[in-house]
């Protein structure tokens, strides 16, 4: 393992919500919603979780350490009323894990109260935090995301004759940064949802529906069909962002679409509007998206660029076995990102598949974790073998990738021990070509689609 500057991880959530206009509070809770929306994305971050509300004249804000269902109890809830909000599940890359990291991050500004969530880092984070202490602004913690809440507060330098020009500062902030952020910003009026110029981070819009008209209501592809009838619009009660698709359908929501790389969305109680798109920097550069949402972070039932994640893992374990083919018993997988390659896998061999570990998922996820004794730590903990449907068999081993390395070694000698008779390994990222697939792999290669790094710490890549 090789130590260079590079970034490794950006998997924190964000996620926002908009009331529509003439829709109560008992039917849409901003806040209940925000913090579905954040236990859909909990797989994202662990470590802290927070949420801001908007009423229209002040922010409520609630934030803690831990998981969104141990931080967020009825009364603080009920503690955070408003027809916006915006949440956050935070996995720290740059910041110490603690209480002073937690997002959104809440700063007054010459335009009242602003709020901002962040999944994502700064690949010229030493940079702008200079140029931030220079204008003479101080920072209270290590994260990036305080960085971007700073540059925002900045007038931009076509002024502000006639007002707030929100759009305007993102603009500037988006110029001074292009890798690797989306965002949720919520002002005093509205919302702006922000991809960076690369597309790195993913982030959708979805909207809210009214699913207690009639029994007859259902969903069907984003609309909804009542009495034989499509209605849209009428039946809209409010707006959703998310960093993923997965958890629409358990609070009632249907995805709109993904918010194009560099755009600048606004959303307000009457819907959404796309205000600006901002260019990459060098245009020839290809589309960014980080190649290890795909594999690695979003839930199997996510949807980026008109695919499910499950269907690209599945055939990439198709792709895996064609390429990459081994004499075996039994196909098994790492659980649980790996599965869908691993099932793949055994469609295109006709070896069967079979279950050879077993999941604490009272554990975290050992890629997500603080510190690398804990990630160490979290493998022993999180595997059980089951060694009666392997013992004195040839397996092989399908993991979505092998990064820091921390997983594979201990679960082969964890096999042994309980009676493989061999195990053998293949990874679905051995020889990422991210130029060639217009994804980001710089996770395993460190070629990043940016050429001057200035992370300001160290980051770690096989």
């Amino acid at each position: 393992m090789a130590s260079i500057e590079t970034g490794l991880t950006h998997a924190c959530g964000v996620f926002a919500c908009v009331r529509a206009e003439g829709v109560t509070s008992e039917e849409v809770d901003v806040a209940s919603m925000i913090s579905l929306g954040l236990v859909s994305l909990q797989h994202r971050g662990q470590e802290s979780c927070g949420i801001v509300t908007n009423d229209g004249k002040k922010f409520h804000q609630h934030k803690g350490m831990g998981l969104v269902n141990q931080v967020f109890q009825e009364q603080h809830i009920k503690s955070l009323p408003g027809y916006m909000g915006i949440g956050h599940t935070r996995y720290s890359t740059a910041g110490a894990s603690e209480l002073l990291n937690c997002q959104p991050f809440v700063v007054d500004t010459i335009h009242g109260r602003m709020a901002v969530g962040h999944n994502g880092e700064l690949v010229n984070a030493k940079a702008l935090r200079k140029k931030v202490l220079l204008n003479g602004t101080g920072l209270s913690t290590g994260s990036d995301s305080e960085v971007i809440t700073q540059l925002l507060t900045a007038t931009p330098p076509c002024g502000e004759p006639d007002g707030p020009n929100w759009p305007g500062r993102i603009y500037e902030m988006m110029q001074l940064t292009q890798l690797a952020y989306s965002l949720v910003i919520m002002t005093q009026d509205c919302i702006y949802a922000v991809r960076d110029p690369h597309g790195n981070r993913p982030l959708c819009i979805g909207k809210l529906m009214n699913l207690n008209s009639s029994p007859q209501m259902a969903r069907l592809g984003g609309e909804i069909i009542q009495n034989g009838e499509i209605h849209d619009e009428n039946c809209t009660l409010g707006w959703v962002v998310s960093s993923e698709s997965c958890g629409f359908h358990s609070f009632g929501a249907s995805m709109c679409r993904e918010i194009k790389p560099g755009e600048i969305v606004e959303l307000t109680a009457k819907g959404f509007e796309s205000k600006r798109i901002v260019p990459l920097q060098n245009p020839e550069k290809p589309p960014s998206f980080c190649i290890f949402e795909y594999v690695y972070f979003a839930r199997p039932d996510s949807m980026f660029e008109g695919q499910m994640v499950y269907g690209v893992r599945q055939e990439c374990g198709r792709q895996l076995a064609v390429e990459a083919p081994v004499e075996a018993e039994l196909v098994s997988t790492v659980p649980e990102s790996a599965t869908p390659a691993a099932l793949g896998y055994s469609l295109q061999t006709g070896i069967p598949y079979v279950e050879v570990l077993t999941k604490n998922r009272y554990v975290g996820r050992t890629f997500i974790q603080p510190s690398d004794r804990l990630r160490k730590l979290g493998v022993a903990r999180k595997f059980g073998p089951l060694s009666m449907n392997f013992k004195g068999k040839r397996v092989v081993l399908i993991d979505d990738s092998i990064v820091r390395g921390n997983t594979m070694g201990p679960i082969i000698k964890l096999l042994k021990q309980a009676g493989a008779r061999e195990t053998a390994v293949r990874s679905g990222i051995v020889n990422p070509a991210g130029e060639k697939i217009g994804h980001c792999t710089a996770c395993l290669s460190g070629q990043y689609p940016v050429d001057v790094l200035d992370w300001g710490q160290k980051h770690f890549v096989v």
